[in-house]
């Protein structure tokens, strides 16, 4: 019998908010403008779904602020414990991205997985971390210490690849080599040189190892950084490269897209990448 996945991605800009709002208040507002969307997903079917980088924060990281660090939470913890209700009522696995605090002073750029019963499957925490043209995450993230995890949900094999990280083909191929059957890249990138990129490197990594990709990219442009307009065009591509669904740029929207994963199984067998890899040849890419 064919194995179909129905997946998501919610790509969304700031809600209105008062220039007194507080930081926690800006927390509970992006998180509750998410909920509609969260909510609209499941009643469609979704059976995993995947929110934007830092999904309850601005994109905070053109300041170097360090009172944005308060806004950063446990893992598990308030945010995920709301999320994993909504994936119970729902039996939606969720990929949450949040600004995680494992202790004072050890912050990271974390996406929570949640199971379709709501269950905590793990996290991944961001690997290679910018620190360029006003995205000082340095600043704020510790580089992630995790690996390149997968999770088992009750409907398929996920990874998670984090923004910057798709620029690196060695972490997207280690996801691939573990098992995902799905690779989630939520990232927060504005119009410019990211644009061109942005539709070749995620295609191009489905190609090289054979999975799905859902690419998801926040809206609009956030005051007062104002570091640039954040397009949107969330997209899925397939095994073979090819894009399959996509948002519309610079607008709120929930993206829902049906993935026949058979074809993980036919690609592989033809293109014979895993088969035909070298790793005896390699070492040099990991040397200093």
């Amino acid at each position: 019998m064919p194995r179909t996945l129905k997946t998501g991605l919610i790509q969304l800009s700031l809600p209105d908010l008062s220039p007194t709002a507080s930081m926690r208040e800006t927390v509970d507002e992006m998180t509750a403008k998410h909920i509609p969307f969260i909510q609209e997903a499941g009643r469609r079917g979704v059976q995993v779904l995947c929110l934007q980088e830092i999904f309850s924060t601005p994109y905070f990281c053109p300041s170097q602020d360090a009172s944005w660090y308060e806004t950063a939470e446990p893992v598990p913890g308030p945010t995920t414990e709301r999320l994993a209700e909504l994936a119970r009522e729902f039996q939606m696995a969720i990929v949450a991205p949040i600004y995680e605090k494992e202790a004072p002073g050890i912050l990271y750029n974390t996406a929570v997985v949640l199971d379709a019963d709501g269950a905590y499957l793990g996290k991944y925490r961001k690997t290679h971390i910018p620190h360029t043209s006003g995205f000082w995450e340095k600043f704020f993230f510790r580089p992630g210490n995790l690996g390149y995890p997968v999770f088992q949900t009750a409907y398929a094999k996920v990874g998670v690849y984090i923004c910057y990280d798709r620029h690196f083909p060695e972490g997207a191929r280690a996801l691939g080599l573990n098992g995902a059957e799905v690779v989630y890249n939520p990232s927060a990138t504005v119009k410019g040189l990211s644009g061109h990129l942005w539709e070749l490197e995620q295609p191009a990594h489905a190609a090289a190892n054979g999975y799905f990709m859902g690419c998801v990219n926040r809206v609009g442009v956030e005051a007062p950084w104002n570091l640039g307009e954040f397009y949107g065009r969330s997209y899925f591509v397939n095994p073979r490269g090819e894009i399959i669904a996509q948002a519309a740029e610079g607008r709120d929207e929930l993206l829902v897209a049906e993935l026949e994963l058979d074809l993980i199984d036919e690609v592989r067998s033809t293109w014979q990448f895993y088969r035909d890899r070298r790793p005896d040849s390699y070492g040099n890419l990991v040397a200093p």
